[in-house]
């Protein structure tokens, strides 16, 4: 129980809020986009700013907190938001500054894909962004960052080029390449576990504002057909070219199989790349134009919004034999629920050519990635809708490969985290013990301190 006058002492050092559950706006803020997460923390801490989120962490740790961070509270697994600790919420920090001759970003913690793309597309800019433009950049670049141009220009860690990041003691240290760059390492890949970013800087890249890109939607009969010369296609594909497959119901609740290719260069250049996946099949419709790669990142929203009841089952894939895609299309039609999904991301590229110690990453020799994410509104159809992700992936778990993306891990726990930092999990633990050796951030896909 914390006493009355140091809750008090904590409030007139925030330049932000905070909120107590019988406050207006608690239950708001504690809201998360999983909507199967609720979880109700003993007070959440609105920060404004650096010196918020100091005197938080101060406050957590010197009250021995269970310590929540909120960026965009995307994760699935609700990691944002705890039972009885502290939320440390950094939604208001959302900030953007574009230097277009230098191709730099900085942003805040707080920001979001669809944000920071609309202030860099205005001098024809990208980072790496993540395919749904309501996700939190935060969270999505320290888990690693997949998105529509990692082929090109690598996972949106490896654009990276310095943070702000406040420490476990209440420290606010600049890492980078050259300044604490273990640290840096970690903080690339290793997801929250290191200390709360309160500045990103990115590297940004030319693209845009138009790209080549659009839905193109067949019967899900054709899927099987259509699966195997994605496979191959890409396998070989310029790096330019991203194409994700996404099979999801119709407003009618009809199955249906759609090749969604977009192409991160020169549209008039990308007509013949992108054209096979024309030709093959026959098309309910096709969606393929030049379009803005700002309204392309939000033409997903609306599948992913927030609020639903969501889980994840994700798993990497070094191929995709016959077999597996003949079992993946008979155990995932017909999807189960208006927005429930699964779609399938090619690697390859900027990703495989990173040095696999590079970063805190340690999965960049795959080559594919499938995520089933269910959506639903009735908690009595929790059960049903779980099971259907799960007998999928444990039908496909023979043809897997090892590992799991940080961020589509949604099952809690020691196994599953070591799973996900791989290779890298005996470098995180010492990297922990030397900068949170208490574990003060640990609502996350964790990793301990060594020893």
């Amino acid at each position: 129980m914390v006493h009355q006058s140091a809750i008090k002492k904590f409030r007139e050092k925030l330049h932000g809020s905070l909120l107590f559950p019988r406050d207006s706006g608690y239950h708001e803020a504690r809201s998360v986009w999983n909507g199967r997460i609720d979880r109700k923390p003993m007070a959440i801490a609105r920060c404004k700013d650096t010196s918020d989120v100091i005197a938080s962490i101060n406050f957590a740790r010197d009250h021995q907190l269970l310590v929540s961070i909120r960026g965009g509270g995307h994760h699935a697994a609700g990691h944002a938001v705890s039972d009885g600790g502290l939320m440390i919420d950094l939604s208001l920090m959302n900030e953007i500054y574009v230097d277009p001759t230098i191709k730099i970003a900085k942003a805040g913690p707080g920001t979001s894909v669809r944000d920071l793309d609309h202030e860099t597309q205005k001098f024809g800019l990208v980072i790496t962004g993540a395919p749904v433009s309501t996700v939190g950049i935060a969270g999505y670049t320290l888990g690693g960052g997949l998105g529509w141009t990692s082929r090109k220009h690598g996972l949106a860690c490896d654009n990276l080029i310095s943070v702000d990041v406040v420490t476990a003691e209440g420290e606010l240290i600049h890492a980078s390449e050259d300044k604490y760059p273990n640290l840096f390492w970690g903080i690339r890949g290793g997801s929250g576990n290191f200390g709360v970013v309160t500045s990103f800087e990115f590297q940004l890249h030319e693209m845009g504002p138009d790209v080549l890109a659009g839905p193109i939607v067949h019967p899900i009969e054709e899927a099987p057909r259509l699966l195997r010369f994605w496979r191959d296609y890409m396998l070989d594909a310029p790096d330019e070219l991203q194409c994700m497959p996404v099979m999801f119901n119709t407003p009618e609740s009809e199955t249906v199989f759609c090749l969604y290719p977009l192409y991160a260069g020169n549209p008039a250049e990308g007509e013949s790349v992108i054209k096979p996946f024309r030709e093959i099949g026959t098309p309910l419709s096709d969606g393929i134009e030049a379009t803005s790669y700002a309204d392309l990142l939000s033409e997903l929203d609306e599948m992913y919004r927030s609020g639903d009841r969501n889980y994840y089952r994700s798993a990497f894939f070094d191929s995709i034999p016959d077999e597996a895609i003949d079992t993946f299309v008979e155990k995932a039609a017909p999807i189960p629920s208006p927005f429930s999904s699964i779609f399938l991301e090619p690697l390859g590229g900027a990703i495989a050519r990173r040095d696999t110690h590079a970063t805190a990453f340690p999965h960049r020799e795959r080559k594919f990635c499938i995520t089933a994410v269910p959506k639903w509104d009735d908690e009595n159809r929790d059960e049903e809708m779980m099971a259907w992700a799960d007998e999928l992936f444990n039908a496909l778990k023979p043809y897997a490969a090892d590992g799991v993306y940080v961020n589509y891990l949604d099952e809690v726990g020691d196994e599953p985290a070591r799973d996900a930092y791989g290779q890298h999990w005996n470098r995180l633990t010492e990297l922990k013990k030397k900068w949170d050796p208490e574990n003060l951030f640990r609502m996350n896909h964790n990793v301990p301190p060594a020893g």
